[in-house]
């Protein structure tokens, strides 16, 4: 095992994550037995958690969870969180009362986990979400908001017996290689952190998934509500809206217009106040208000208002990390009301779906599309790939060496270089990005 004196708390973390991935040939294997023993060893931390709202689905998870943050602390609690992935520092993914769990803290509870796992085969996802709930069950907080890293039913985060709710934000086709493409299945998945005689608050879904999950919550006996249905909203003209629970007597919740940009983060801000206020029903209209007016998320129709890759060109500079086709879609619709005109687009993607569905989405609001190879990530399409599948839906698509490159050839082009700049279709590009811009998430 490494010394007190192995470098600095983040390379003595950094090190750690890298014994520890080295221990399972595969980034992702599905499945509870591997991180229900190393809790085990661990003393079972799962088990001291404060109260927690569990959430899955396919898109939207981070905007609800970033969104339920931001009123529950406006609401004086004290909160935890547990998301993936991270953008630029592994630290991102634990919050621990509202701060980012520290390098030497992490570094500790690292080690602590590899003591306790040996030489044991364990997936990186299993080690973090193991480290997490030790870490969550030694600090005090009224809350945790928990984030699926993929699926639900074999989740590694699947292991709470009595969550204080679930949540299931918009479900669609991602991730086709683990949880194949049939949209009732991958619905089934996301059921699965639903409990008996737990509520479990469901965004607006497509017809075949909503059946999924009625099915799987008439079947365990969970008190499953569905936005549009059980819990209505109504948008307001200056981005706000109104929100009430047929359960409920009251005349419903007003909230202002999201500090999160896009028209889908009304539906977002909705889902996330019915869930807190199902889990803590005191939380007052004003704190709710309070935290929507709030809620950061970086990466996510981010404007980089400073930053060393904003002095490349006299234009608006965004990034975002929506990468399928449900994700591409809410980011046009937003960026339609943010600029009226066409945009200059920056895209990177992996290889592990379509590049054509995220494509078609932007394709009609682009002035250019420059394609770039995602530093440090073996899965990325190259930038010339990436830049023969966009040529079949823009004329003026080309591949690029760097995002700089790309903005230094958007600033030296004619007609247009006064356009503003999307960065996206990989949250792993944005968070490149925000690295080389020198914003990192805090």
């Amino acid at each position: 095992m490494p010394s007190a004196h192995a470098g600095t708390d983040s390379a003595r973390a950094a090190a750690a994550l890298e014994r520890l991935a080295a221990l399972h040939p595969r980034l992702i294997d599905l499945g509870l037995g591997r991180t229900i023993d190393l809790l085990a060893r661990l003393g079972d931390p799962h088990h001291r958690l404060p109260p927690v709202i569990h959430v899955a689905g396919t898109n939207g998870k981070g905007s609800v969870i970033a969104l339920a943050r931001a009123m529950a602390e406006a609401a004086g609690l004290r909160v935890h969180v547990y998301a993936s992935p991270h953008l630029c520092r592994f630290n991102e993914r634990i919050r621990l009362a509202g701060e980012l769990i520290a390098d030497g803290a992490l570094a500790a509870l690292l080690e602590e986990v590899e003591t306790a796992n040996g030489d044991a085969p364990v997936t990186f996802f299993e080690v973090t979400t193991a480290a997490a709930f030790l870490a969550f069950s030694r600090v005090h907080a009224d809350l945790l908001l928990l984030e699926t890293g993929l699926g639900g039913a074999l989740d590694s985060t699947n292991v709470l017996e009595t969550p204080a709710a679930t949540v299931i934000t918009p479900i669609a086709r991602d991730h086709e290689h683990f949880l194949g493409s049939d949209l009732a299945g991958i619905a089934g998945q996301k059921a699965g952190i639903m409990r008996a005689g737990i509520p479990c608050l469901s965004a607006a879904q497509d017809a075949a998934a909503l059946r999924a999950l009625q099915d799987h919550a008439a079947s365990i006996g969970a008190a499953l509500e569905v936005v549009g249905d059980d819990i209505t909203w109504q948008p307001w003209a200056d981005g706000g809206l109104t929100l009430a629970n047929r359960r409920d007597q009251g005349a419903g919740i007003t909230l202002p217009a999201p500090a999160l940009r896009g028209s889908h983060q009304q539906a977002n801000a909705t889902l996330a106040a019915a869930a807190l206020t199902t889990v803590f029903p005191e939380i007052g209209e004003d704190a709710l208000a309070t935290g929507v007016r709030r809620a950061v998320w970086p990466g996510r129709l981010h404007p980089l208002a400073t930053g060393s890759l904003t002095r490349f060109l006299d234009a608006p500079v965004w990034i975002d990390g929506a990468h399928n086709a449900h994700g591409a879609a809410a980011l046009a619709a937003a960026l339609a009301g943010i600029d009226s005109g066409n945009w200059h687009f920056i895209c990177g993607a992996l290889d592990t779906r379509p590049a054509s569905d995220f494509l078609a989405q932007i394709a009609p609001l682009a002035a250019s599309i420059h394609c770039v190879t995602i530093p440090d990530q073996s899965a990325s399409l190259s930038a010339e790939r990436l830049a023969a599948e966009a040529g079949k839906l823009h004329a003026d698509a080309r591949a690029a060496a760097s995002v700089a490159g790309a903005l230094q050839a958007i600033d030296s082009g004619s007609g247009e270089a006064g356009r503003p700049v999307m960065i996206c279709g990989s949250l792993y590009l944005a968070g490149h990005v925000l690295a080389a811009n020198g914003t990192l998430p805090d």
